[in-house]
Formats: structure tokens, C-alpha cells, sequence
């Protein structure tokens, strides 16, 4: 936490240098990003589990906060992916470092450029949809729904991975890594950085397409027909086709093991105490590891009697 409170000073207090900023805003970016692919994954799942839960989950997906929030989905992934390619470019071409700050404003120029269009056209599927319907936020069922099962769940991970690790440590008596065990980590790593630029790069089409196709040429109200329908009814004409089913387990697996790479990047630069450090990272490998079998098997099985 002392590392942390340290961050978040020095960047105010440090003000002016485009650099920090890009670090800052790409690691909000990737963490909101996560988050959403998290519920993203589950809830979608429930089309082929829980048909009803997944109904109700669309609905809430088109409240007011969730509107708002799908704005903000779009603008982190648009700046984490431009970003994530002047971090790519730069990094295969050390000498062009002296270029970074020149770099870092013409990804915000280009997120701006690239924004601005996407958003009048969301804005349009948004005043379609509530052009004579009543604004209701709506903030106890996105609380009781929401909030409470994912951001719980997602707490009570992390601190079972931390006892966990912490009986492992009591056990074996091992509290860190050294020796062989080191070496190999030290290897993985250098394969997890590569992983990241080369994901980072796939992803690009896979996710603008996506978002594209989702959040500004379909719109997130017309999964159901704006209500009138049956959201399931829209995932099976998608799965319908093999080729779509191939496309999302690509989105899938890349996003999932990308961002919770960068989340475990993020627990290793604030968890300094090596049984924190290690049970935060086995939350992270057994999350990632669950969310993409239970969208794999939705993705296999698909919509039931559809």
C-alpha cells in the first residue's frame, strides 16, 4: 500500500511529463477493460446456463449507469490499444525512444480523432432508445446484481489466494523464489513480455471489430430489440456460424490471458511481500484459467433449443 500511496503522489506532483501520464492512463485503461471482460465473460455464459440470468443481465446492460459505462469501455480500450502499440513499436525499436513523448501525443491525438466519430454514433443508438422512455438509474439493481456478486467476488478471490499461499508458505516453508526456481521464472517472464506485445498486436482487429460490431454499427439495445425480444435469440444467429464461434474464442483466450497478465504485472509491482505476491498471482492464473473454460464450454454448447 506504501508503494501505491507513493505512486499516486508522485504522479501529482509530477506534473507535466507526458510519459507518466501515458503509464498512468494506460494501466487505468487495462484494468477497466478487465473488469468489464470479467462480467462480459460470465454473463455471456449464462445464455447457455442460466438463459433467464442472461436475459436480466442485458436489461442492465442498458440502464443509464451501464450506458455511461459503455462510453467509458470504449475510450479504454481505443487508448490502451493505441498505446500498447507505440509501447510495442518502441520497444522493438529501442532508438526510437527519443521519440516517445512526439509518440504519446499522437496516440492521444489519434484516440480523440478515432472517439469522436464512435461516440456520436453510440450517442444515436442511445437517444433512439430512450426517446420517450423514462431515466431511471436504476441503482439498487445494478448494486444488488452487480456491484455486490462481481466486485465481491472478485475480493474474496484475491484473499483466497493469499490464505491459500500463506497455508503453502506454513507447510513447505517456502516464502519466495531462489535458485533453479528463479532462473525460471526469470525465463517465463521474458516469455510472458513477448506474449504481451505479440497478443497486443492480434488484438487489435479482433477487439476494434468487436467493439464496432457491438457498440456502434449494432448497439447494445438492439441484443433484445430494445426489450421487445429475446437477447439469446441474438447470440444464436452469431454462433450460428463457425466462423464466429472461432472469432470469440480468439477474443476470448487473447483478451483474458493479456489482461490478467497485466493484472498480475500490476500485483508485483505493489505486493512486495512474497507470500501476497504469490497467492495474488495464483488468484490471477486460476481466474483466468476459469473464465476461459466456463466461455469455451458456452461457446461449444451454445444457446439451448436455438
Amino acid at each position: 500500500m506504501t508503494t501505491l500511496a507513493t505512486t499516486v503522489t508522485e504522479v501529482l506532483r509530477y506534473r507535466g511529463k507526458i510519459g507518466q501520464w501515458s503509464w498512468v492512463l494506460h494501466r487505468l485503461a487495462g484494468l477497466g477493460t478487465l473488469l468489464f471482460l470479467v462480467i462480459h465473460v460470465i454473463d455471456t455464459s449464462w445464455v447457455t446456463f442460466f438463459p433467464e440470468l442472461y436475459e436480466e443481465a442485458i436489461r442492465i446492460y442498458q440502464t443509464p449507469l451501464f450506458t455511461i459505462g459503455e462510453f467509458a469501455l470504449v475510450a479504454c480500450v481505443v487508448y490502451h490499444a493505441f498505446n500498447g502499440l507505440r509501447i510495442a513499436i518502441i520497444d522493438y525499436r529501442p532508438e526510437w525512444w527519443r521519440h516517445q513523448a512526439r509518440a504519446a501525443q499522437i496516440v492521444f491525438l489519434a484516440t480523440i480523432v478515432v472517439l469522436v466519430p464512435v461516440f456520436i454514433l453510440m450517442a444515436q443508438h442511445v437517444i433512439e432508445f430512450y426517446t420517450g422512455r423514462p431515466v431511471d438509474l436504476q441503482l439498487g439493481l445494478v448494486f444488488s446484481r452487480v456491484v455486490v456478486p462481481f466486485g465481491g467476488g472478485m475480493i474474496l478471490a484475491l484473499l483466497a489466494g493469499v490464505i491459500l499461499s500463506g497455508l503453502f508458505g506454513a507447510v513447505s516453508g517456502r516464502t519466495g523464489l531462489a535458485g533453479p526456481l528463479l532462473t525460471q521464472r526469470s525465463r517465463l517472464e521474458q516469455v510472458l513480455w513477448g506474449f504481451m506485445r505479440v497478443s497486443g498486436m492480434l488484438l487489435l482487429p479482433l477487439a476494434f471489430g468487436h467493439l464496432a460490431i457491438m457498440h456502434v454499427i449494432e448497439g447494445v439495445f438492439s441484443i433484445n430489440q430494445g426489450g421487445t425480444g429475446l437477447a439469446a435469440s441474438f447470440v444464436a444467429a452469431r454462433w450460428a456460424y463457425l466462423g464466429w464461434r472461432i472469432y470469440d474464442a480468439a477474443l476470448l483466450a487473447l483478451a483474458l490471458i493479456h489482461g490478467f497478465n497485466g493484472l498480475r504485472i500490476i500485483f508485483n509491482d505493489y505486493a512486495h511481500h512474497p507470500i501476497v505476491r504469490r497467492g495474488l498471482t495464483w488468484a490471477v492464473i486460476v481466474g483466468c484459467a476459469a473464465l476461459i473454460i466456463i466461455g469455451t464450454l458456452a461457446l461449444i454448447n451454445g444457446v439451448p433449443g436455438m
